[in-house]
């Protein structure tokens, strides 16, 4: 598939200090739109994906472009064979293998990008050398053993970690499968073995979100569905604190599950919400002005080494499926946001169901105490909340991974807003569309046609914003993101289909420079 710039129209600024993610309509859309940025995408049919006026960006990979490394059925960035099959889309279509969400650094004056996969037979590492033309050597497999010979699980969240630097890379499965798993670098940015590392420490759980602090945690956002209940699912997913006996020595340490206090300084628990699971806590945590007091538990897995038992056993508090979470930049890694995707189902009628955005505010990384509040919270509109970044201080790119059925039940593809949290509203921010995405043929054929190992539409995945640094002073939280300006670069993976990984540009800077296209060729104005 080939790059083609998207047709820009008026912009309504949206206030993220470049005139850059501002509104756009298509021809098509209603007035009603314009209030919401850029109208979202039917779910029906294949659609392009539309970003905000003063946007563009340009592939930098793409299922299709080879491994200049292959491995023992290991061949393409986001594409493998299945049964000897072509990667081509007929009933022996190739397994899409996802690569999922991104880190920048820069070694050396080089600048990379890696990812962890998390579809296909199985997860491995790649790494995407944005300066590097020759399209047969830009892509390099990183890691896709394991250094104990077990299977190597897939991998969702990713982080790099300066104190042992070592790229980060979560299992989002149950355990034992799931859990926290290393690739130590060296200077150069080259894989030092090239041995995936599990790191048993902090836990087996079904871990998405993953971040460090400024002390050397890490933090760990849980993605495990809960059972089904009368009118949607109950809270079963954690967020956790990793806390090592030493920086930068990640074999021991103590794993914590943040609880949630009622008013009257009892913990909401686990067999709470299961035994109830319309708990009036659900409710109020789930709207806009309340505030709960926090407090860390220590984790103690089982014989299976399972976080999510442990948390429940310890009477952390279950949420529904908090996927990631960010460092508020300017705030000393005091308070930390992370979104809860919901149930991904309009016919939900359980409070919470839409999930939303959540701020923990501490006295510092290390605190034992803190306090939780409700920032957005999702509506049919809005939901699905996945990935999390933040483009400045105060604006926060928030991304939708709703799924198949959400997106025939609303009629709407998953889209990218963004978050003012400087504005005074006491309903909350008004989530702005910066991006509209839309289903590619690849992906529009394995909803319909697929052989089952695929996922179906397309989904957002991988919002970065970085400048590439790879030391202390780079971890994201630290320094005050300048979007698309000077070293600040932002990428996302159009995961699923093609499985195309974009670089936003403004369009001022698209203009300046060719952009990178799949067949290889630069597309000027």
């Amino acid at each position: 598939m080939k790059h083609t710039k998207i047709g820009l129209t008026t912009a309504v600024g949206l206030g993220l200090g470049l005139a850059v993610l501002a509104a756009t309509l298509p021809a098509t859309a209603s007035p009603e739109a314009n209030k919401v940025g850029v109208a979202s995408n039917s779910a029906f049919g294949i659609q392009n994906n539309v970003l905000a006026a003063g946007l563009e960006q340009s592939p930098v990979a793409w299922g299709q472009l080879p491994l200049a490394n292959p491995n023992a059925g290991i061949s393409h960035y986001g594409f493998n064979t299945s049964n000897g099959g072509p990667l081509t889309q007929d009933p022996h279509e190739a397994f899409k293998t996802e690569p999922d969400k991104n880190v920048y650094l820069t070694f050396g004056g080089t600048h990379y990008l890696f990812q962890g996969h998390e579809g296909g037979p199985q997860g491995y590492v790649t790494r995407v050398n944005l300066d590097e033309p020759d399209l047969t050597k830009r892509i390099t497999l990183i890691a896709d053993t394991r250094s104990d010979g077990a299977a190597v699980p897939n991998f969702d969240g990713i982080t790099w970690d300066p104190f042992t630097h070592q790229l980060l890379l979560a299992a989002e499965a149950g355990a034992p499968k799931g859990g926290v798993f290393g690739v130590t670098l060296d200077d150069k940015g080259d894989p030092v073995d090239g041995a995936i590392v599990p790191l048993p420490a902090l836990g087996s759980g079904g871990y998405e979100g993953i971040q460090n602090d400024s002390a050397g945690n890490v933090w760990l956002v849980e993605d495990i569905g809960g059972a089904k209940a009368s009118g949607g699912k109950v809270p079963n997913s954690y967020v956790y604190r990793f806390t090592p006996t030493k920086a930068g020595d990640l074999s021991t340490g103590t794993l914590q599950a943040l609880q949630v206090k009622r008013a009257d300084g009892s913990a909401v628990t686990a067999k709470q919400l299961g035994d109830n699971p319309s708990d009036q806590f659900i409710t109020d945590l789930h709207t806009y002005g309340t505030s709960f007091s926090t407090t860390w538990v220590t984790v103690t897995p089982g014989a299976d080494n399972g976080a999510t038992a442990a948390a429940a056993s310890a009477e952390a508090t279950p949420f529904k499926r908090p996927e990631n979470g960010v460092f508020r930049p300017g705030t000393n890694f005091g308070d930390f946001y992370f979104t809860e995707t919901g149930d991904t189902s309009t016919d939900s009628t359980l409070p919470g169901a839409f999930g939303g955005v959540f701020r923990l505010s501490q006295a510092s990384p290390t605190a034992q105490t803190g306090t939780l509040s409700p920032v957005f919270l999702g509506d049919v509109e809005h939901t699905g909340l996945d990935n999390i970044q933040f483009a400045t201080k105060d604006k926060l790119l928030v991304v939708e991974d709703g799924g198949d059925a959400l997106h025939a039940q609303r009629d709407a593809l998953d889209s990218g807003y963004t978050l003012d949290l400087s504005a005074k509203n006491k309903k909350g921010p008004e989530a702005v569309r910066w991006l509209a995405e839309g289903r590619d043929a690849s992906a529009t054929y394995d909803h319909n046609t697929s052989p089952g190992y695929n996922d179906g539409d397309n989904e957002i995945t991988g919002i970065h914003v970085s400048n590439g640094d790879p030391t202390i002073a780079g971890i994201l939280g630290t320094q005050l993101p300048q979007l698309m300006t000077g070293d600040w670069r932002t990428f996302w993976t159009q995961q699923h289909g093609d499985n195309v990984t974009w670089e936003l540009h403004t369009s001022a800077a698209a203009d300046s420079h060719g952009h990178d296209r799949h067949d290889g060729t630069k597309d000027r104005d």
